[in-house]
């Protein structure tokens, strides 16, 4: 157990710490602290040392350095149950310090500031802040370690509990908490000056994530599951999401929602998106966004249950009336927002009882540049963002036939849709509205035939999009017979010729874009 008798607190975030100080005082724990927490202290009556006081230096070079002492490091430092270090204490009159009180320069909040400069940023990197609560955590046996205002609570509770006592459990508790702390500022700094001199693929990549709830479960019920956001967290995006209404969120869920968000990130017009298992069975777009849902999940009504809905416009009464209609069977919305009318009716549909889970987002801003992570068995791989869809120079017929301005808009809302799904993918659309997806086979042949026994005799008329170039001719057969219309593919296989032939002997349109987009 150890005993606090003295502590030293040196805050930016000053959220709590009047009572927290206040609350310590009642132990006559001494306060030592620096200049404007110490200001802020005095005001309110709090007794307190100022750190000056305590070292017999005056804080320097600005304010740089304030807390860099021996007096105060030794303090933190020295081992209790050390004979010749506490000889030491002694000799040199240094006051040993059971308690430290940190948090740090806000760094995260100053590099968001539009067009701040260099010199402002390198002003906000905290030295003594993370050297003395590092220290603190080093010897946390004989040290307490309080890095975050939410920590001011359950010290205080067990300091009552314990007559002025905390446990060996809670000081390793917050030296880890400590430690973590302290790696998210330092791999907030390096990020920045990383992204500063330009650098995507750094030498060492240092990520920082903070907890933000634990999950249902995760992929399946018996895997344990949390979700973290990244530091600093962005104004947008989904994990800035708030839940209005439902069940406790899983891991599934999560990648459901994340993949509704991706897709409708790249739509202005109303657009709404049916997500089954992170794949797109249905996506709409219309003048409302009530005829788009309707689009979205006409498209594969029998993959749609259980799904999970996406709009990009805030969800009005008739489209709640549509979402809730008989027949529809979901598991979350999400959406930029909800009329109150809206929202009473997804509510209280009596078919979902109140399990289904309703996100709003502030928004579905387009792509903001972010980097692609993904984890393998004893390290990650990092790439750009597939922020390109096509390019328009690079849009060419190759095809006797030219596609109509009707047909041309349905292949490029296909190929949007198409860098969505799971390679290999087939997407088949017609009046703004997706009828058939084949997604996530081994061959491209396969995903075209599911996608065509998916939309029926819809096919008739609609348009093909594939993620990537046709290594045989198999596919655009099995179109022309369906009655596809237009193609849009990539371009680029050795066979090339060949495709372009069987699309001319089935009067097919077909467009090259040059450039594929598998999703692994």
């Amino acid at each position: 157990m150890l005993k606090i008798k003295r502590a030293i607190m040196s805050v930016f975030d000053k959220e709590g710490i009047v009572e927290f100080a206040k609350g310590l005082s009642k132990w006559r724990i001494e306060i030592l602290s620096t200049g404007g927490t110490a200001e802020i202290l005095k005001k309110e009556g709090v007794l307190v040392k100022e750190i000056s006081e305590y070292t017999g230096i005056s804080s320097m070079l600005n304010g740089r350095v304030k807390t860099l002492h021996p007096n105060i490091y030794a303090g933190i430092l020295a081992l209790r149950n050390s004979p010749s270090q506490m000889e030491e204490i002694k000799i040199h009159k240094i006051n040993l310090i059971d308690m430290v009180v940190i948090n740090f320069y806000p760094f995260a909040r100053v590099i968001q500031k539009e067009g701040v400069d260099i010199k402002e940023v390198v002003e906000n990197i905290d030295i003594g802040g993370p050297a003395m609560l590092r220290a603190a955590a080093k010897n946390f046996f004989s040290v307490a370690a309080v890095s975050n205002p939410n920590q001011y609570h359950s010290v205080l509770t067990e300091l009552e509990e314990k007559g002025g006592y905390l446990s060996e459990e809670t000081c390793f508790d917050l030296a880890l908490r400590a430690f973590q702390e302290v790696s998210a500022y330092n791999a907030l700094i390096a990020g920045y000056l990383s992204e500063k001199k330009g650098e995507k693929f750094p030498g060492i990549v240092n990520l920082s994530f903070r907890k933000r709830m634990d999950l249902r479960y995760g992929e399946n019920p018996h895997q344990k599951a949390s979700f973290y956001v990244e530091t600093p967290a962005r104004n947008s995006g989904l994990a800035r999401a708030r839940k209005l209404g439902g069940e406790a969120l899983s891991f599934n869920n999560l990648l459901d929602f994340n993949a509704a968000f991706d897709l409708l990130r790249e739509f202005k017009e109303p657009t709404a998106v049916v997500i089954k298992h992170t794949n797109p069975c249905g996506v709409g777009s219309a003048d409302t966004l009530s005829e788009a849902f309707k689009k979205a999940y006409s498209g594969d009504p029998l993959s749609a249950f259980g799904s999970i809905i996406g709009l990009n416009r805030k969800v009005d009464e008739a489209t709640a009336r549509e979402i809730s209609s008989e027949g529809t069977f979901i598991e979350g919305i999400i959406a930029p927002g909800y009329r109150k009318e809206a929202l009473e009716i997804l509510r209280n549909t009596q078919r979902w009882g109140k399990n289904v889970v309703i996100l709003e987002t502030n928004s579905f801003s387009s792509h903001r540049g972010e980097m692609d992570l993904r984890r393998i068995s004893g390290g990650v791989l990092l790439q750009e963002e597939d922020r390109e869809t096509y390019s328009s120079q690079d849009l060419k017929v190759v095809t006797e036939k030219e596609p109509s301005p009707e047909e041309k808009e349905d292949l490029l809302f296909a190929w949007i849709i198409c860098k969505h799904i799971k390679s290999n993918a087939i997407v088949l659309a017609k009046d703004k509205t997706v009828v058939g997806v084949g997604a996530g086979q081994m061959s491209r042949i396969d995903s075209c035939l599911i996608a065509l026994r998916k939309a029926k005799d819809k096919a008739k008329g609609a348009v093909l999009a594939s993620d990537a170039f046709f290594p045989f001719p198999d596919v655009v057969e099995e179109a022309g017979k369906a009655g596809i219309t237009s193609v849009i593919q990539p371009g680029g296989a050795r066979r090339d010729e060949e495709v372009i032939k069987m699309a001319n002997s089935y009067g097919i349109a077909m467009l090259f874009t040059g450039m594929r987009h598998f999703k692994h």
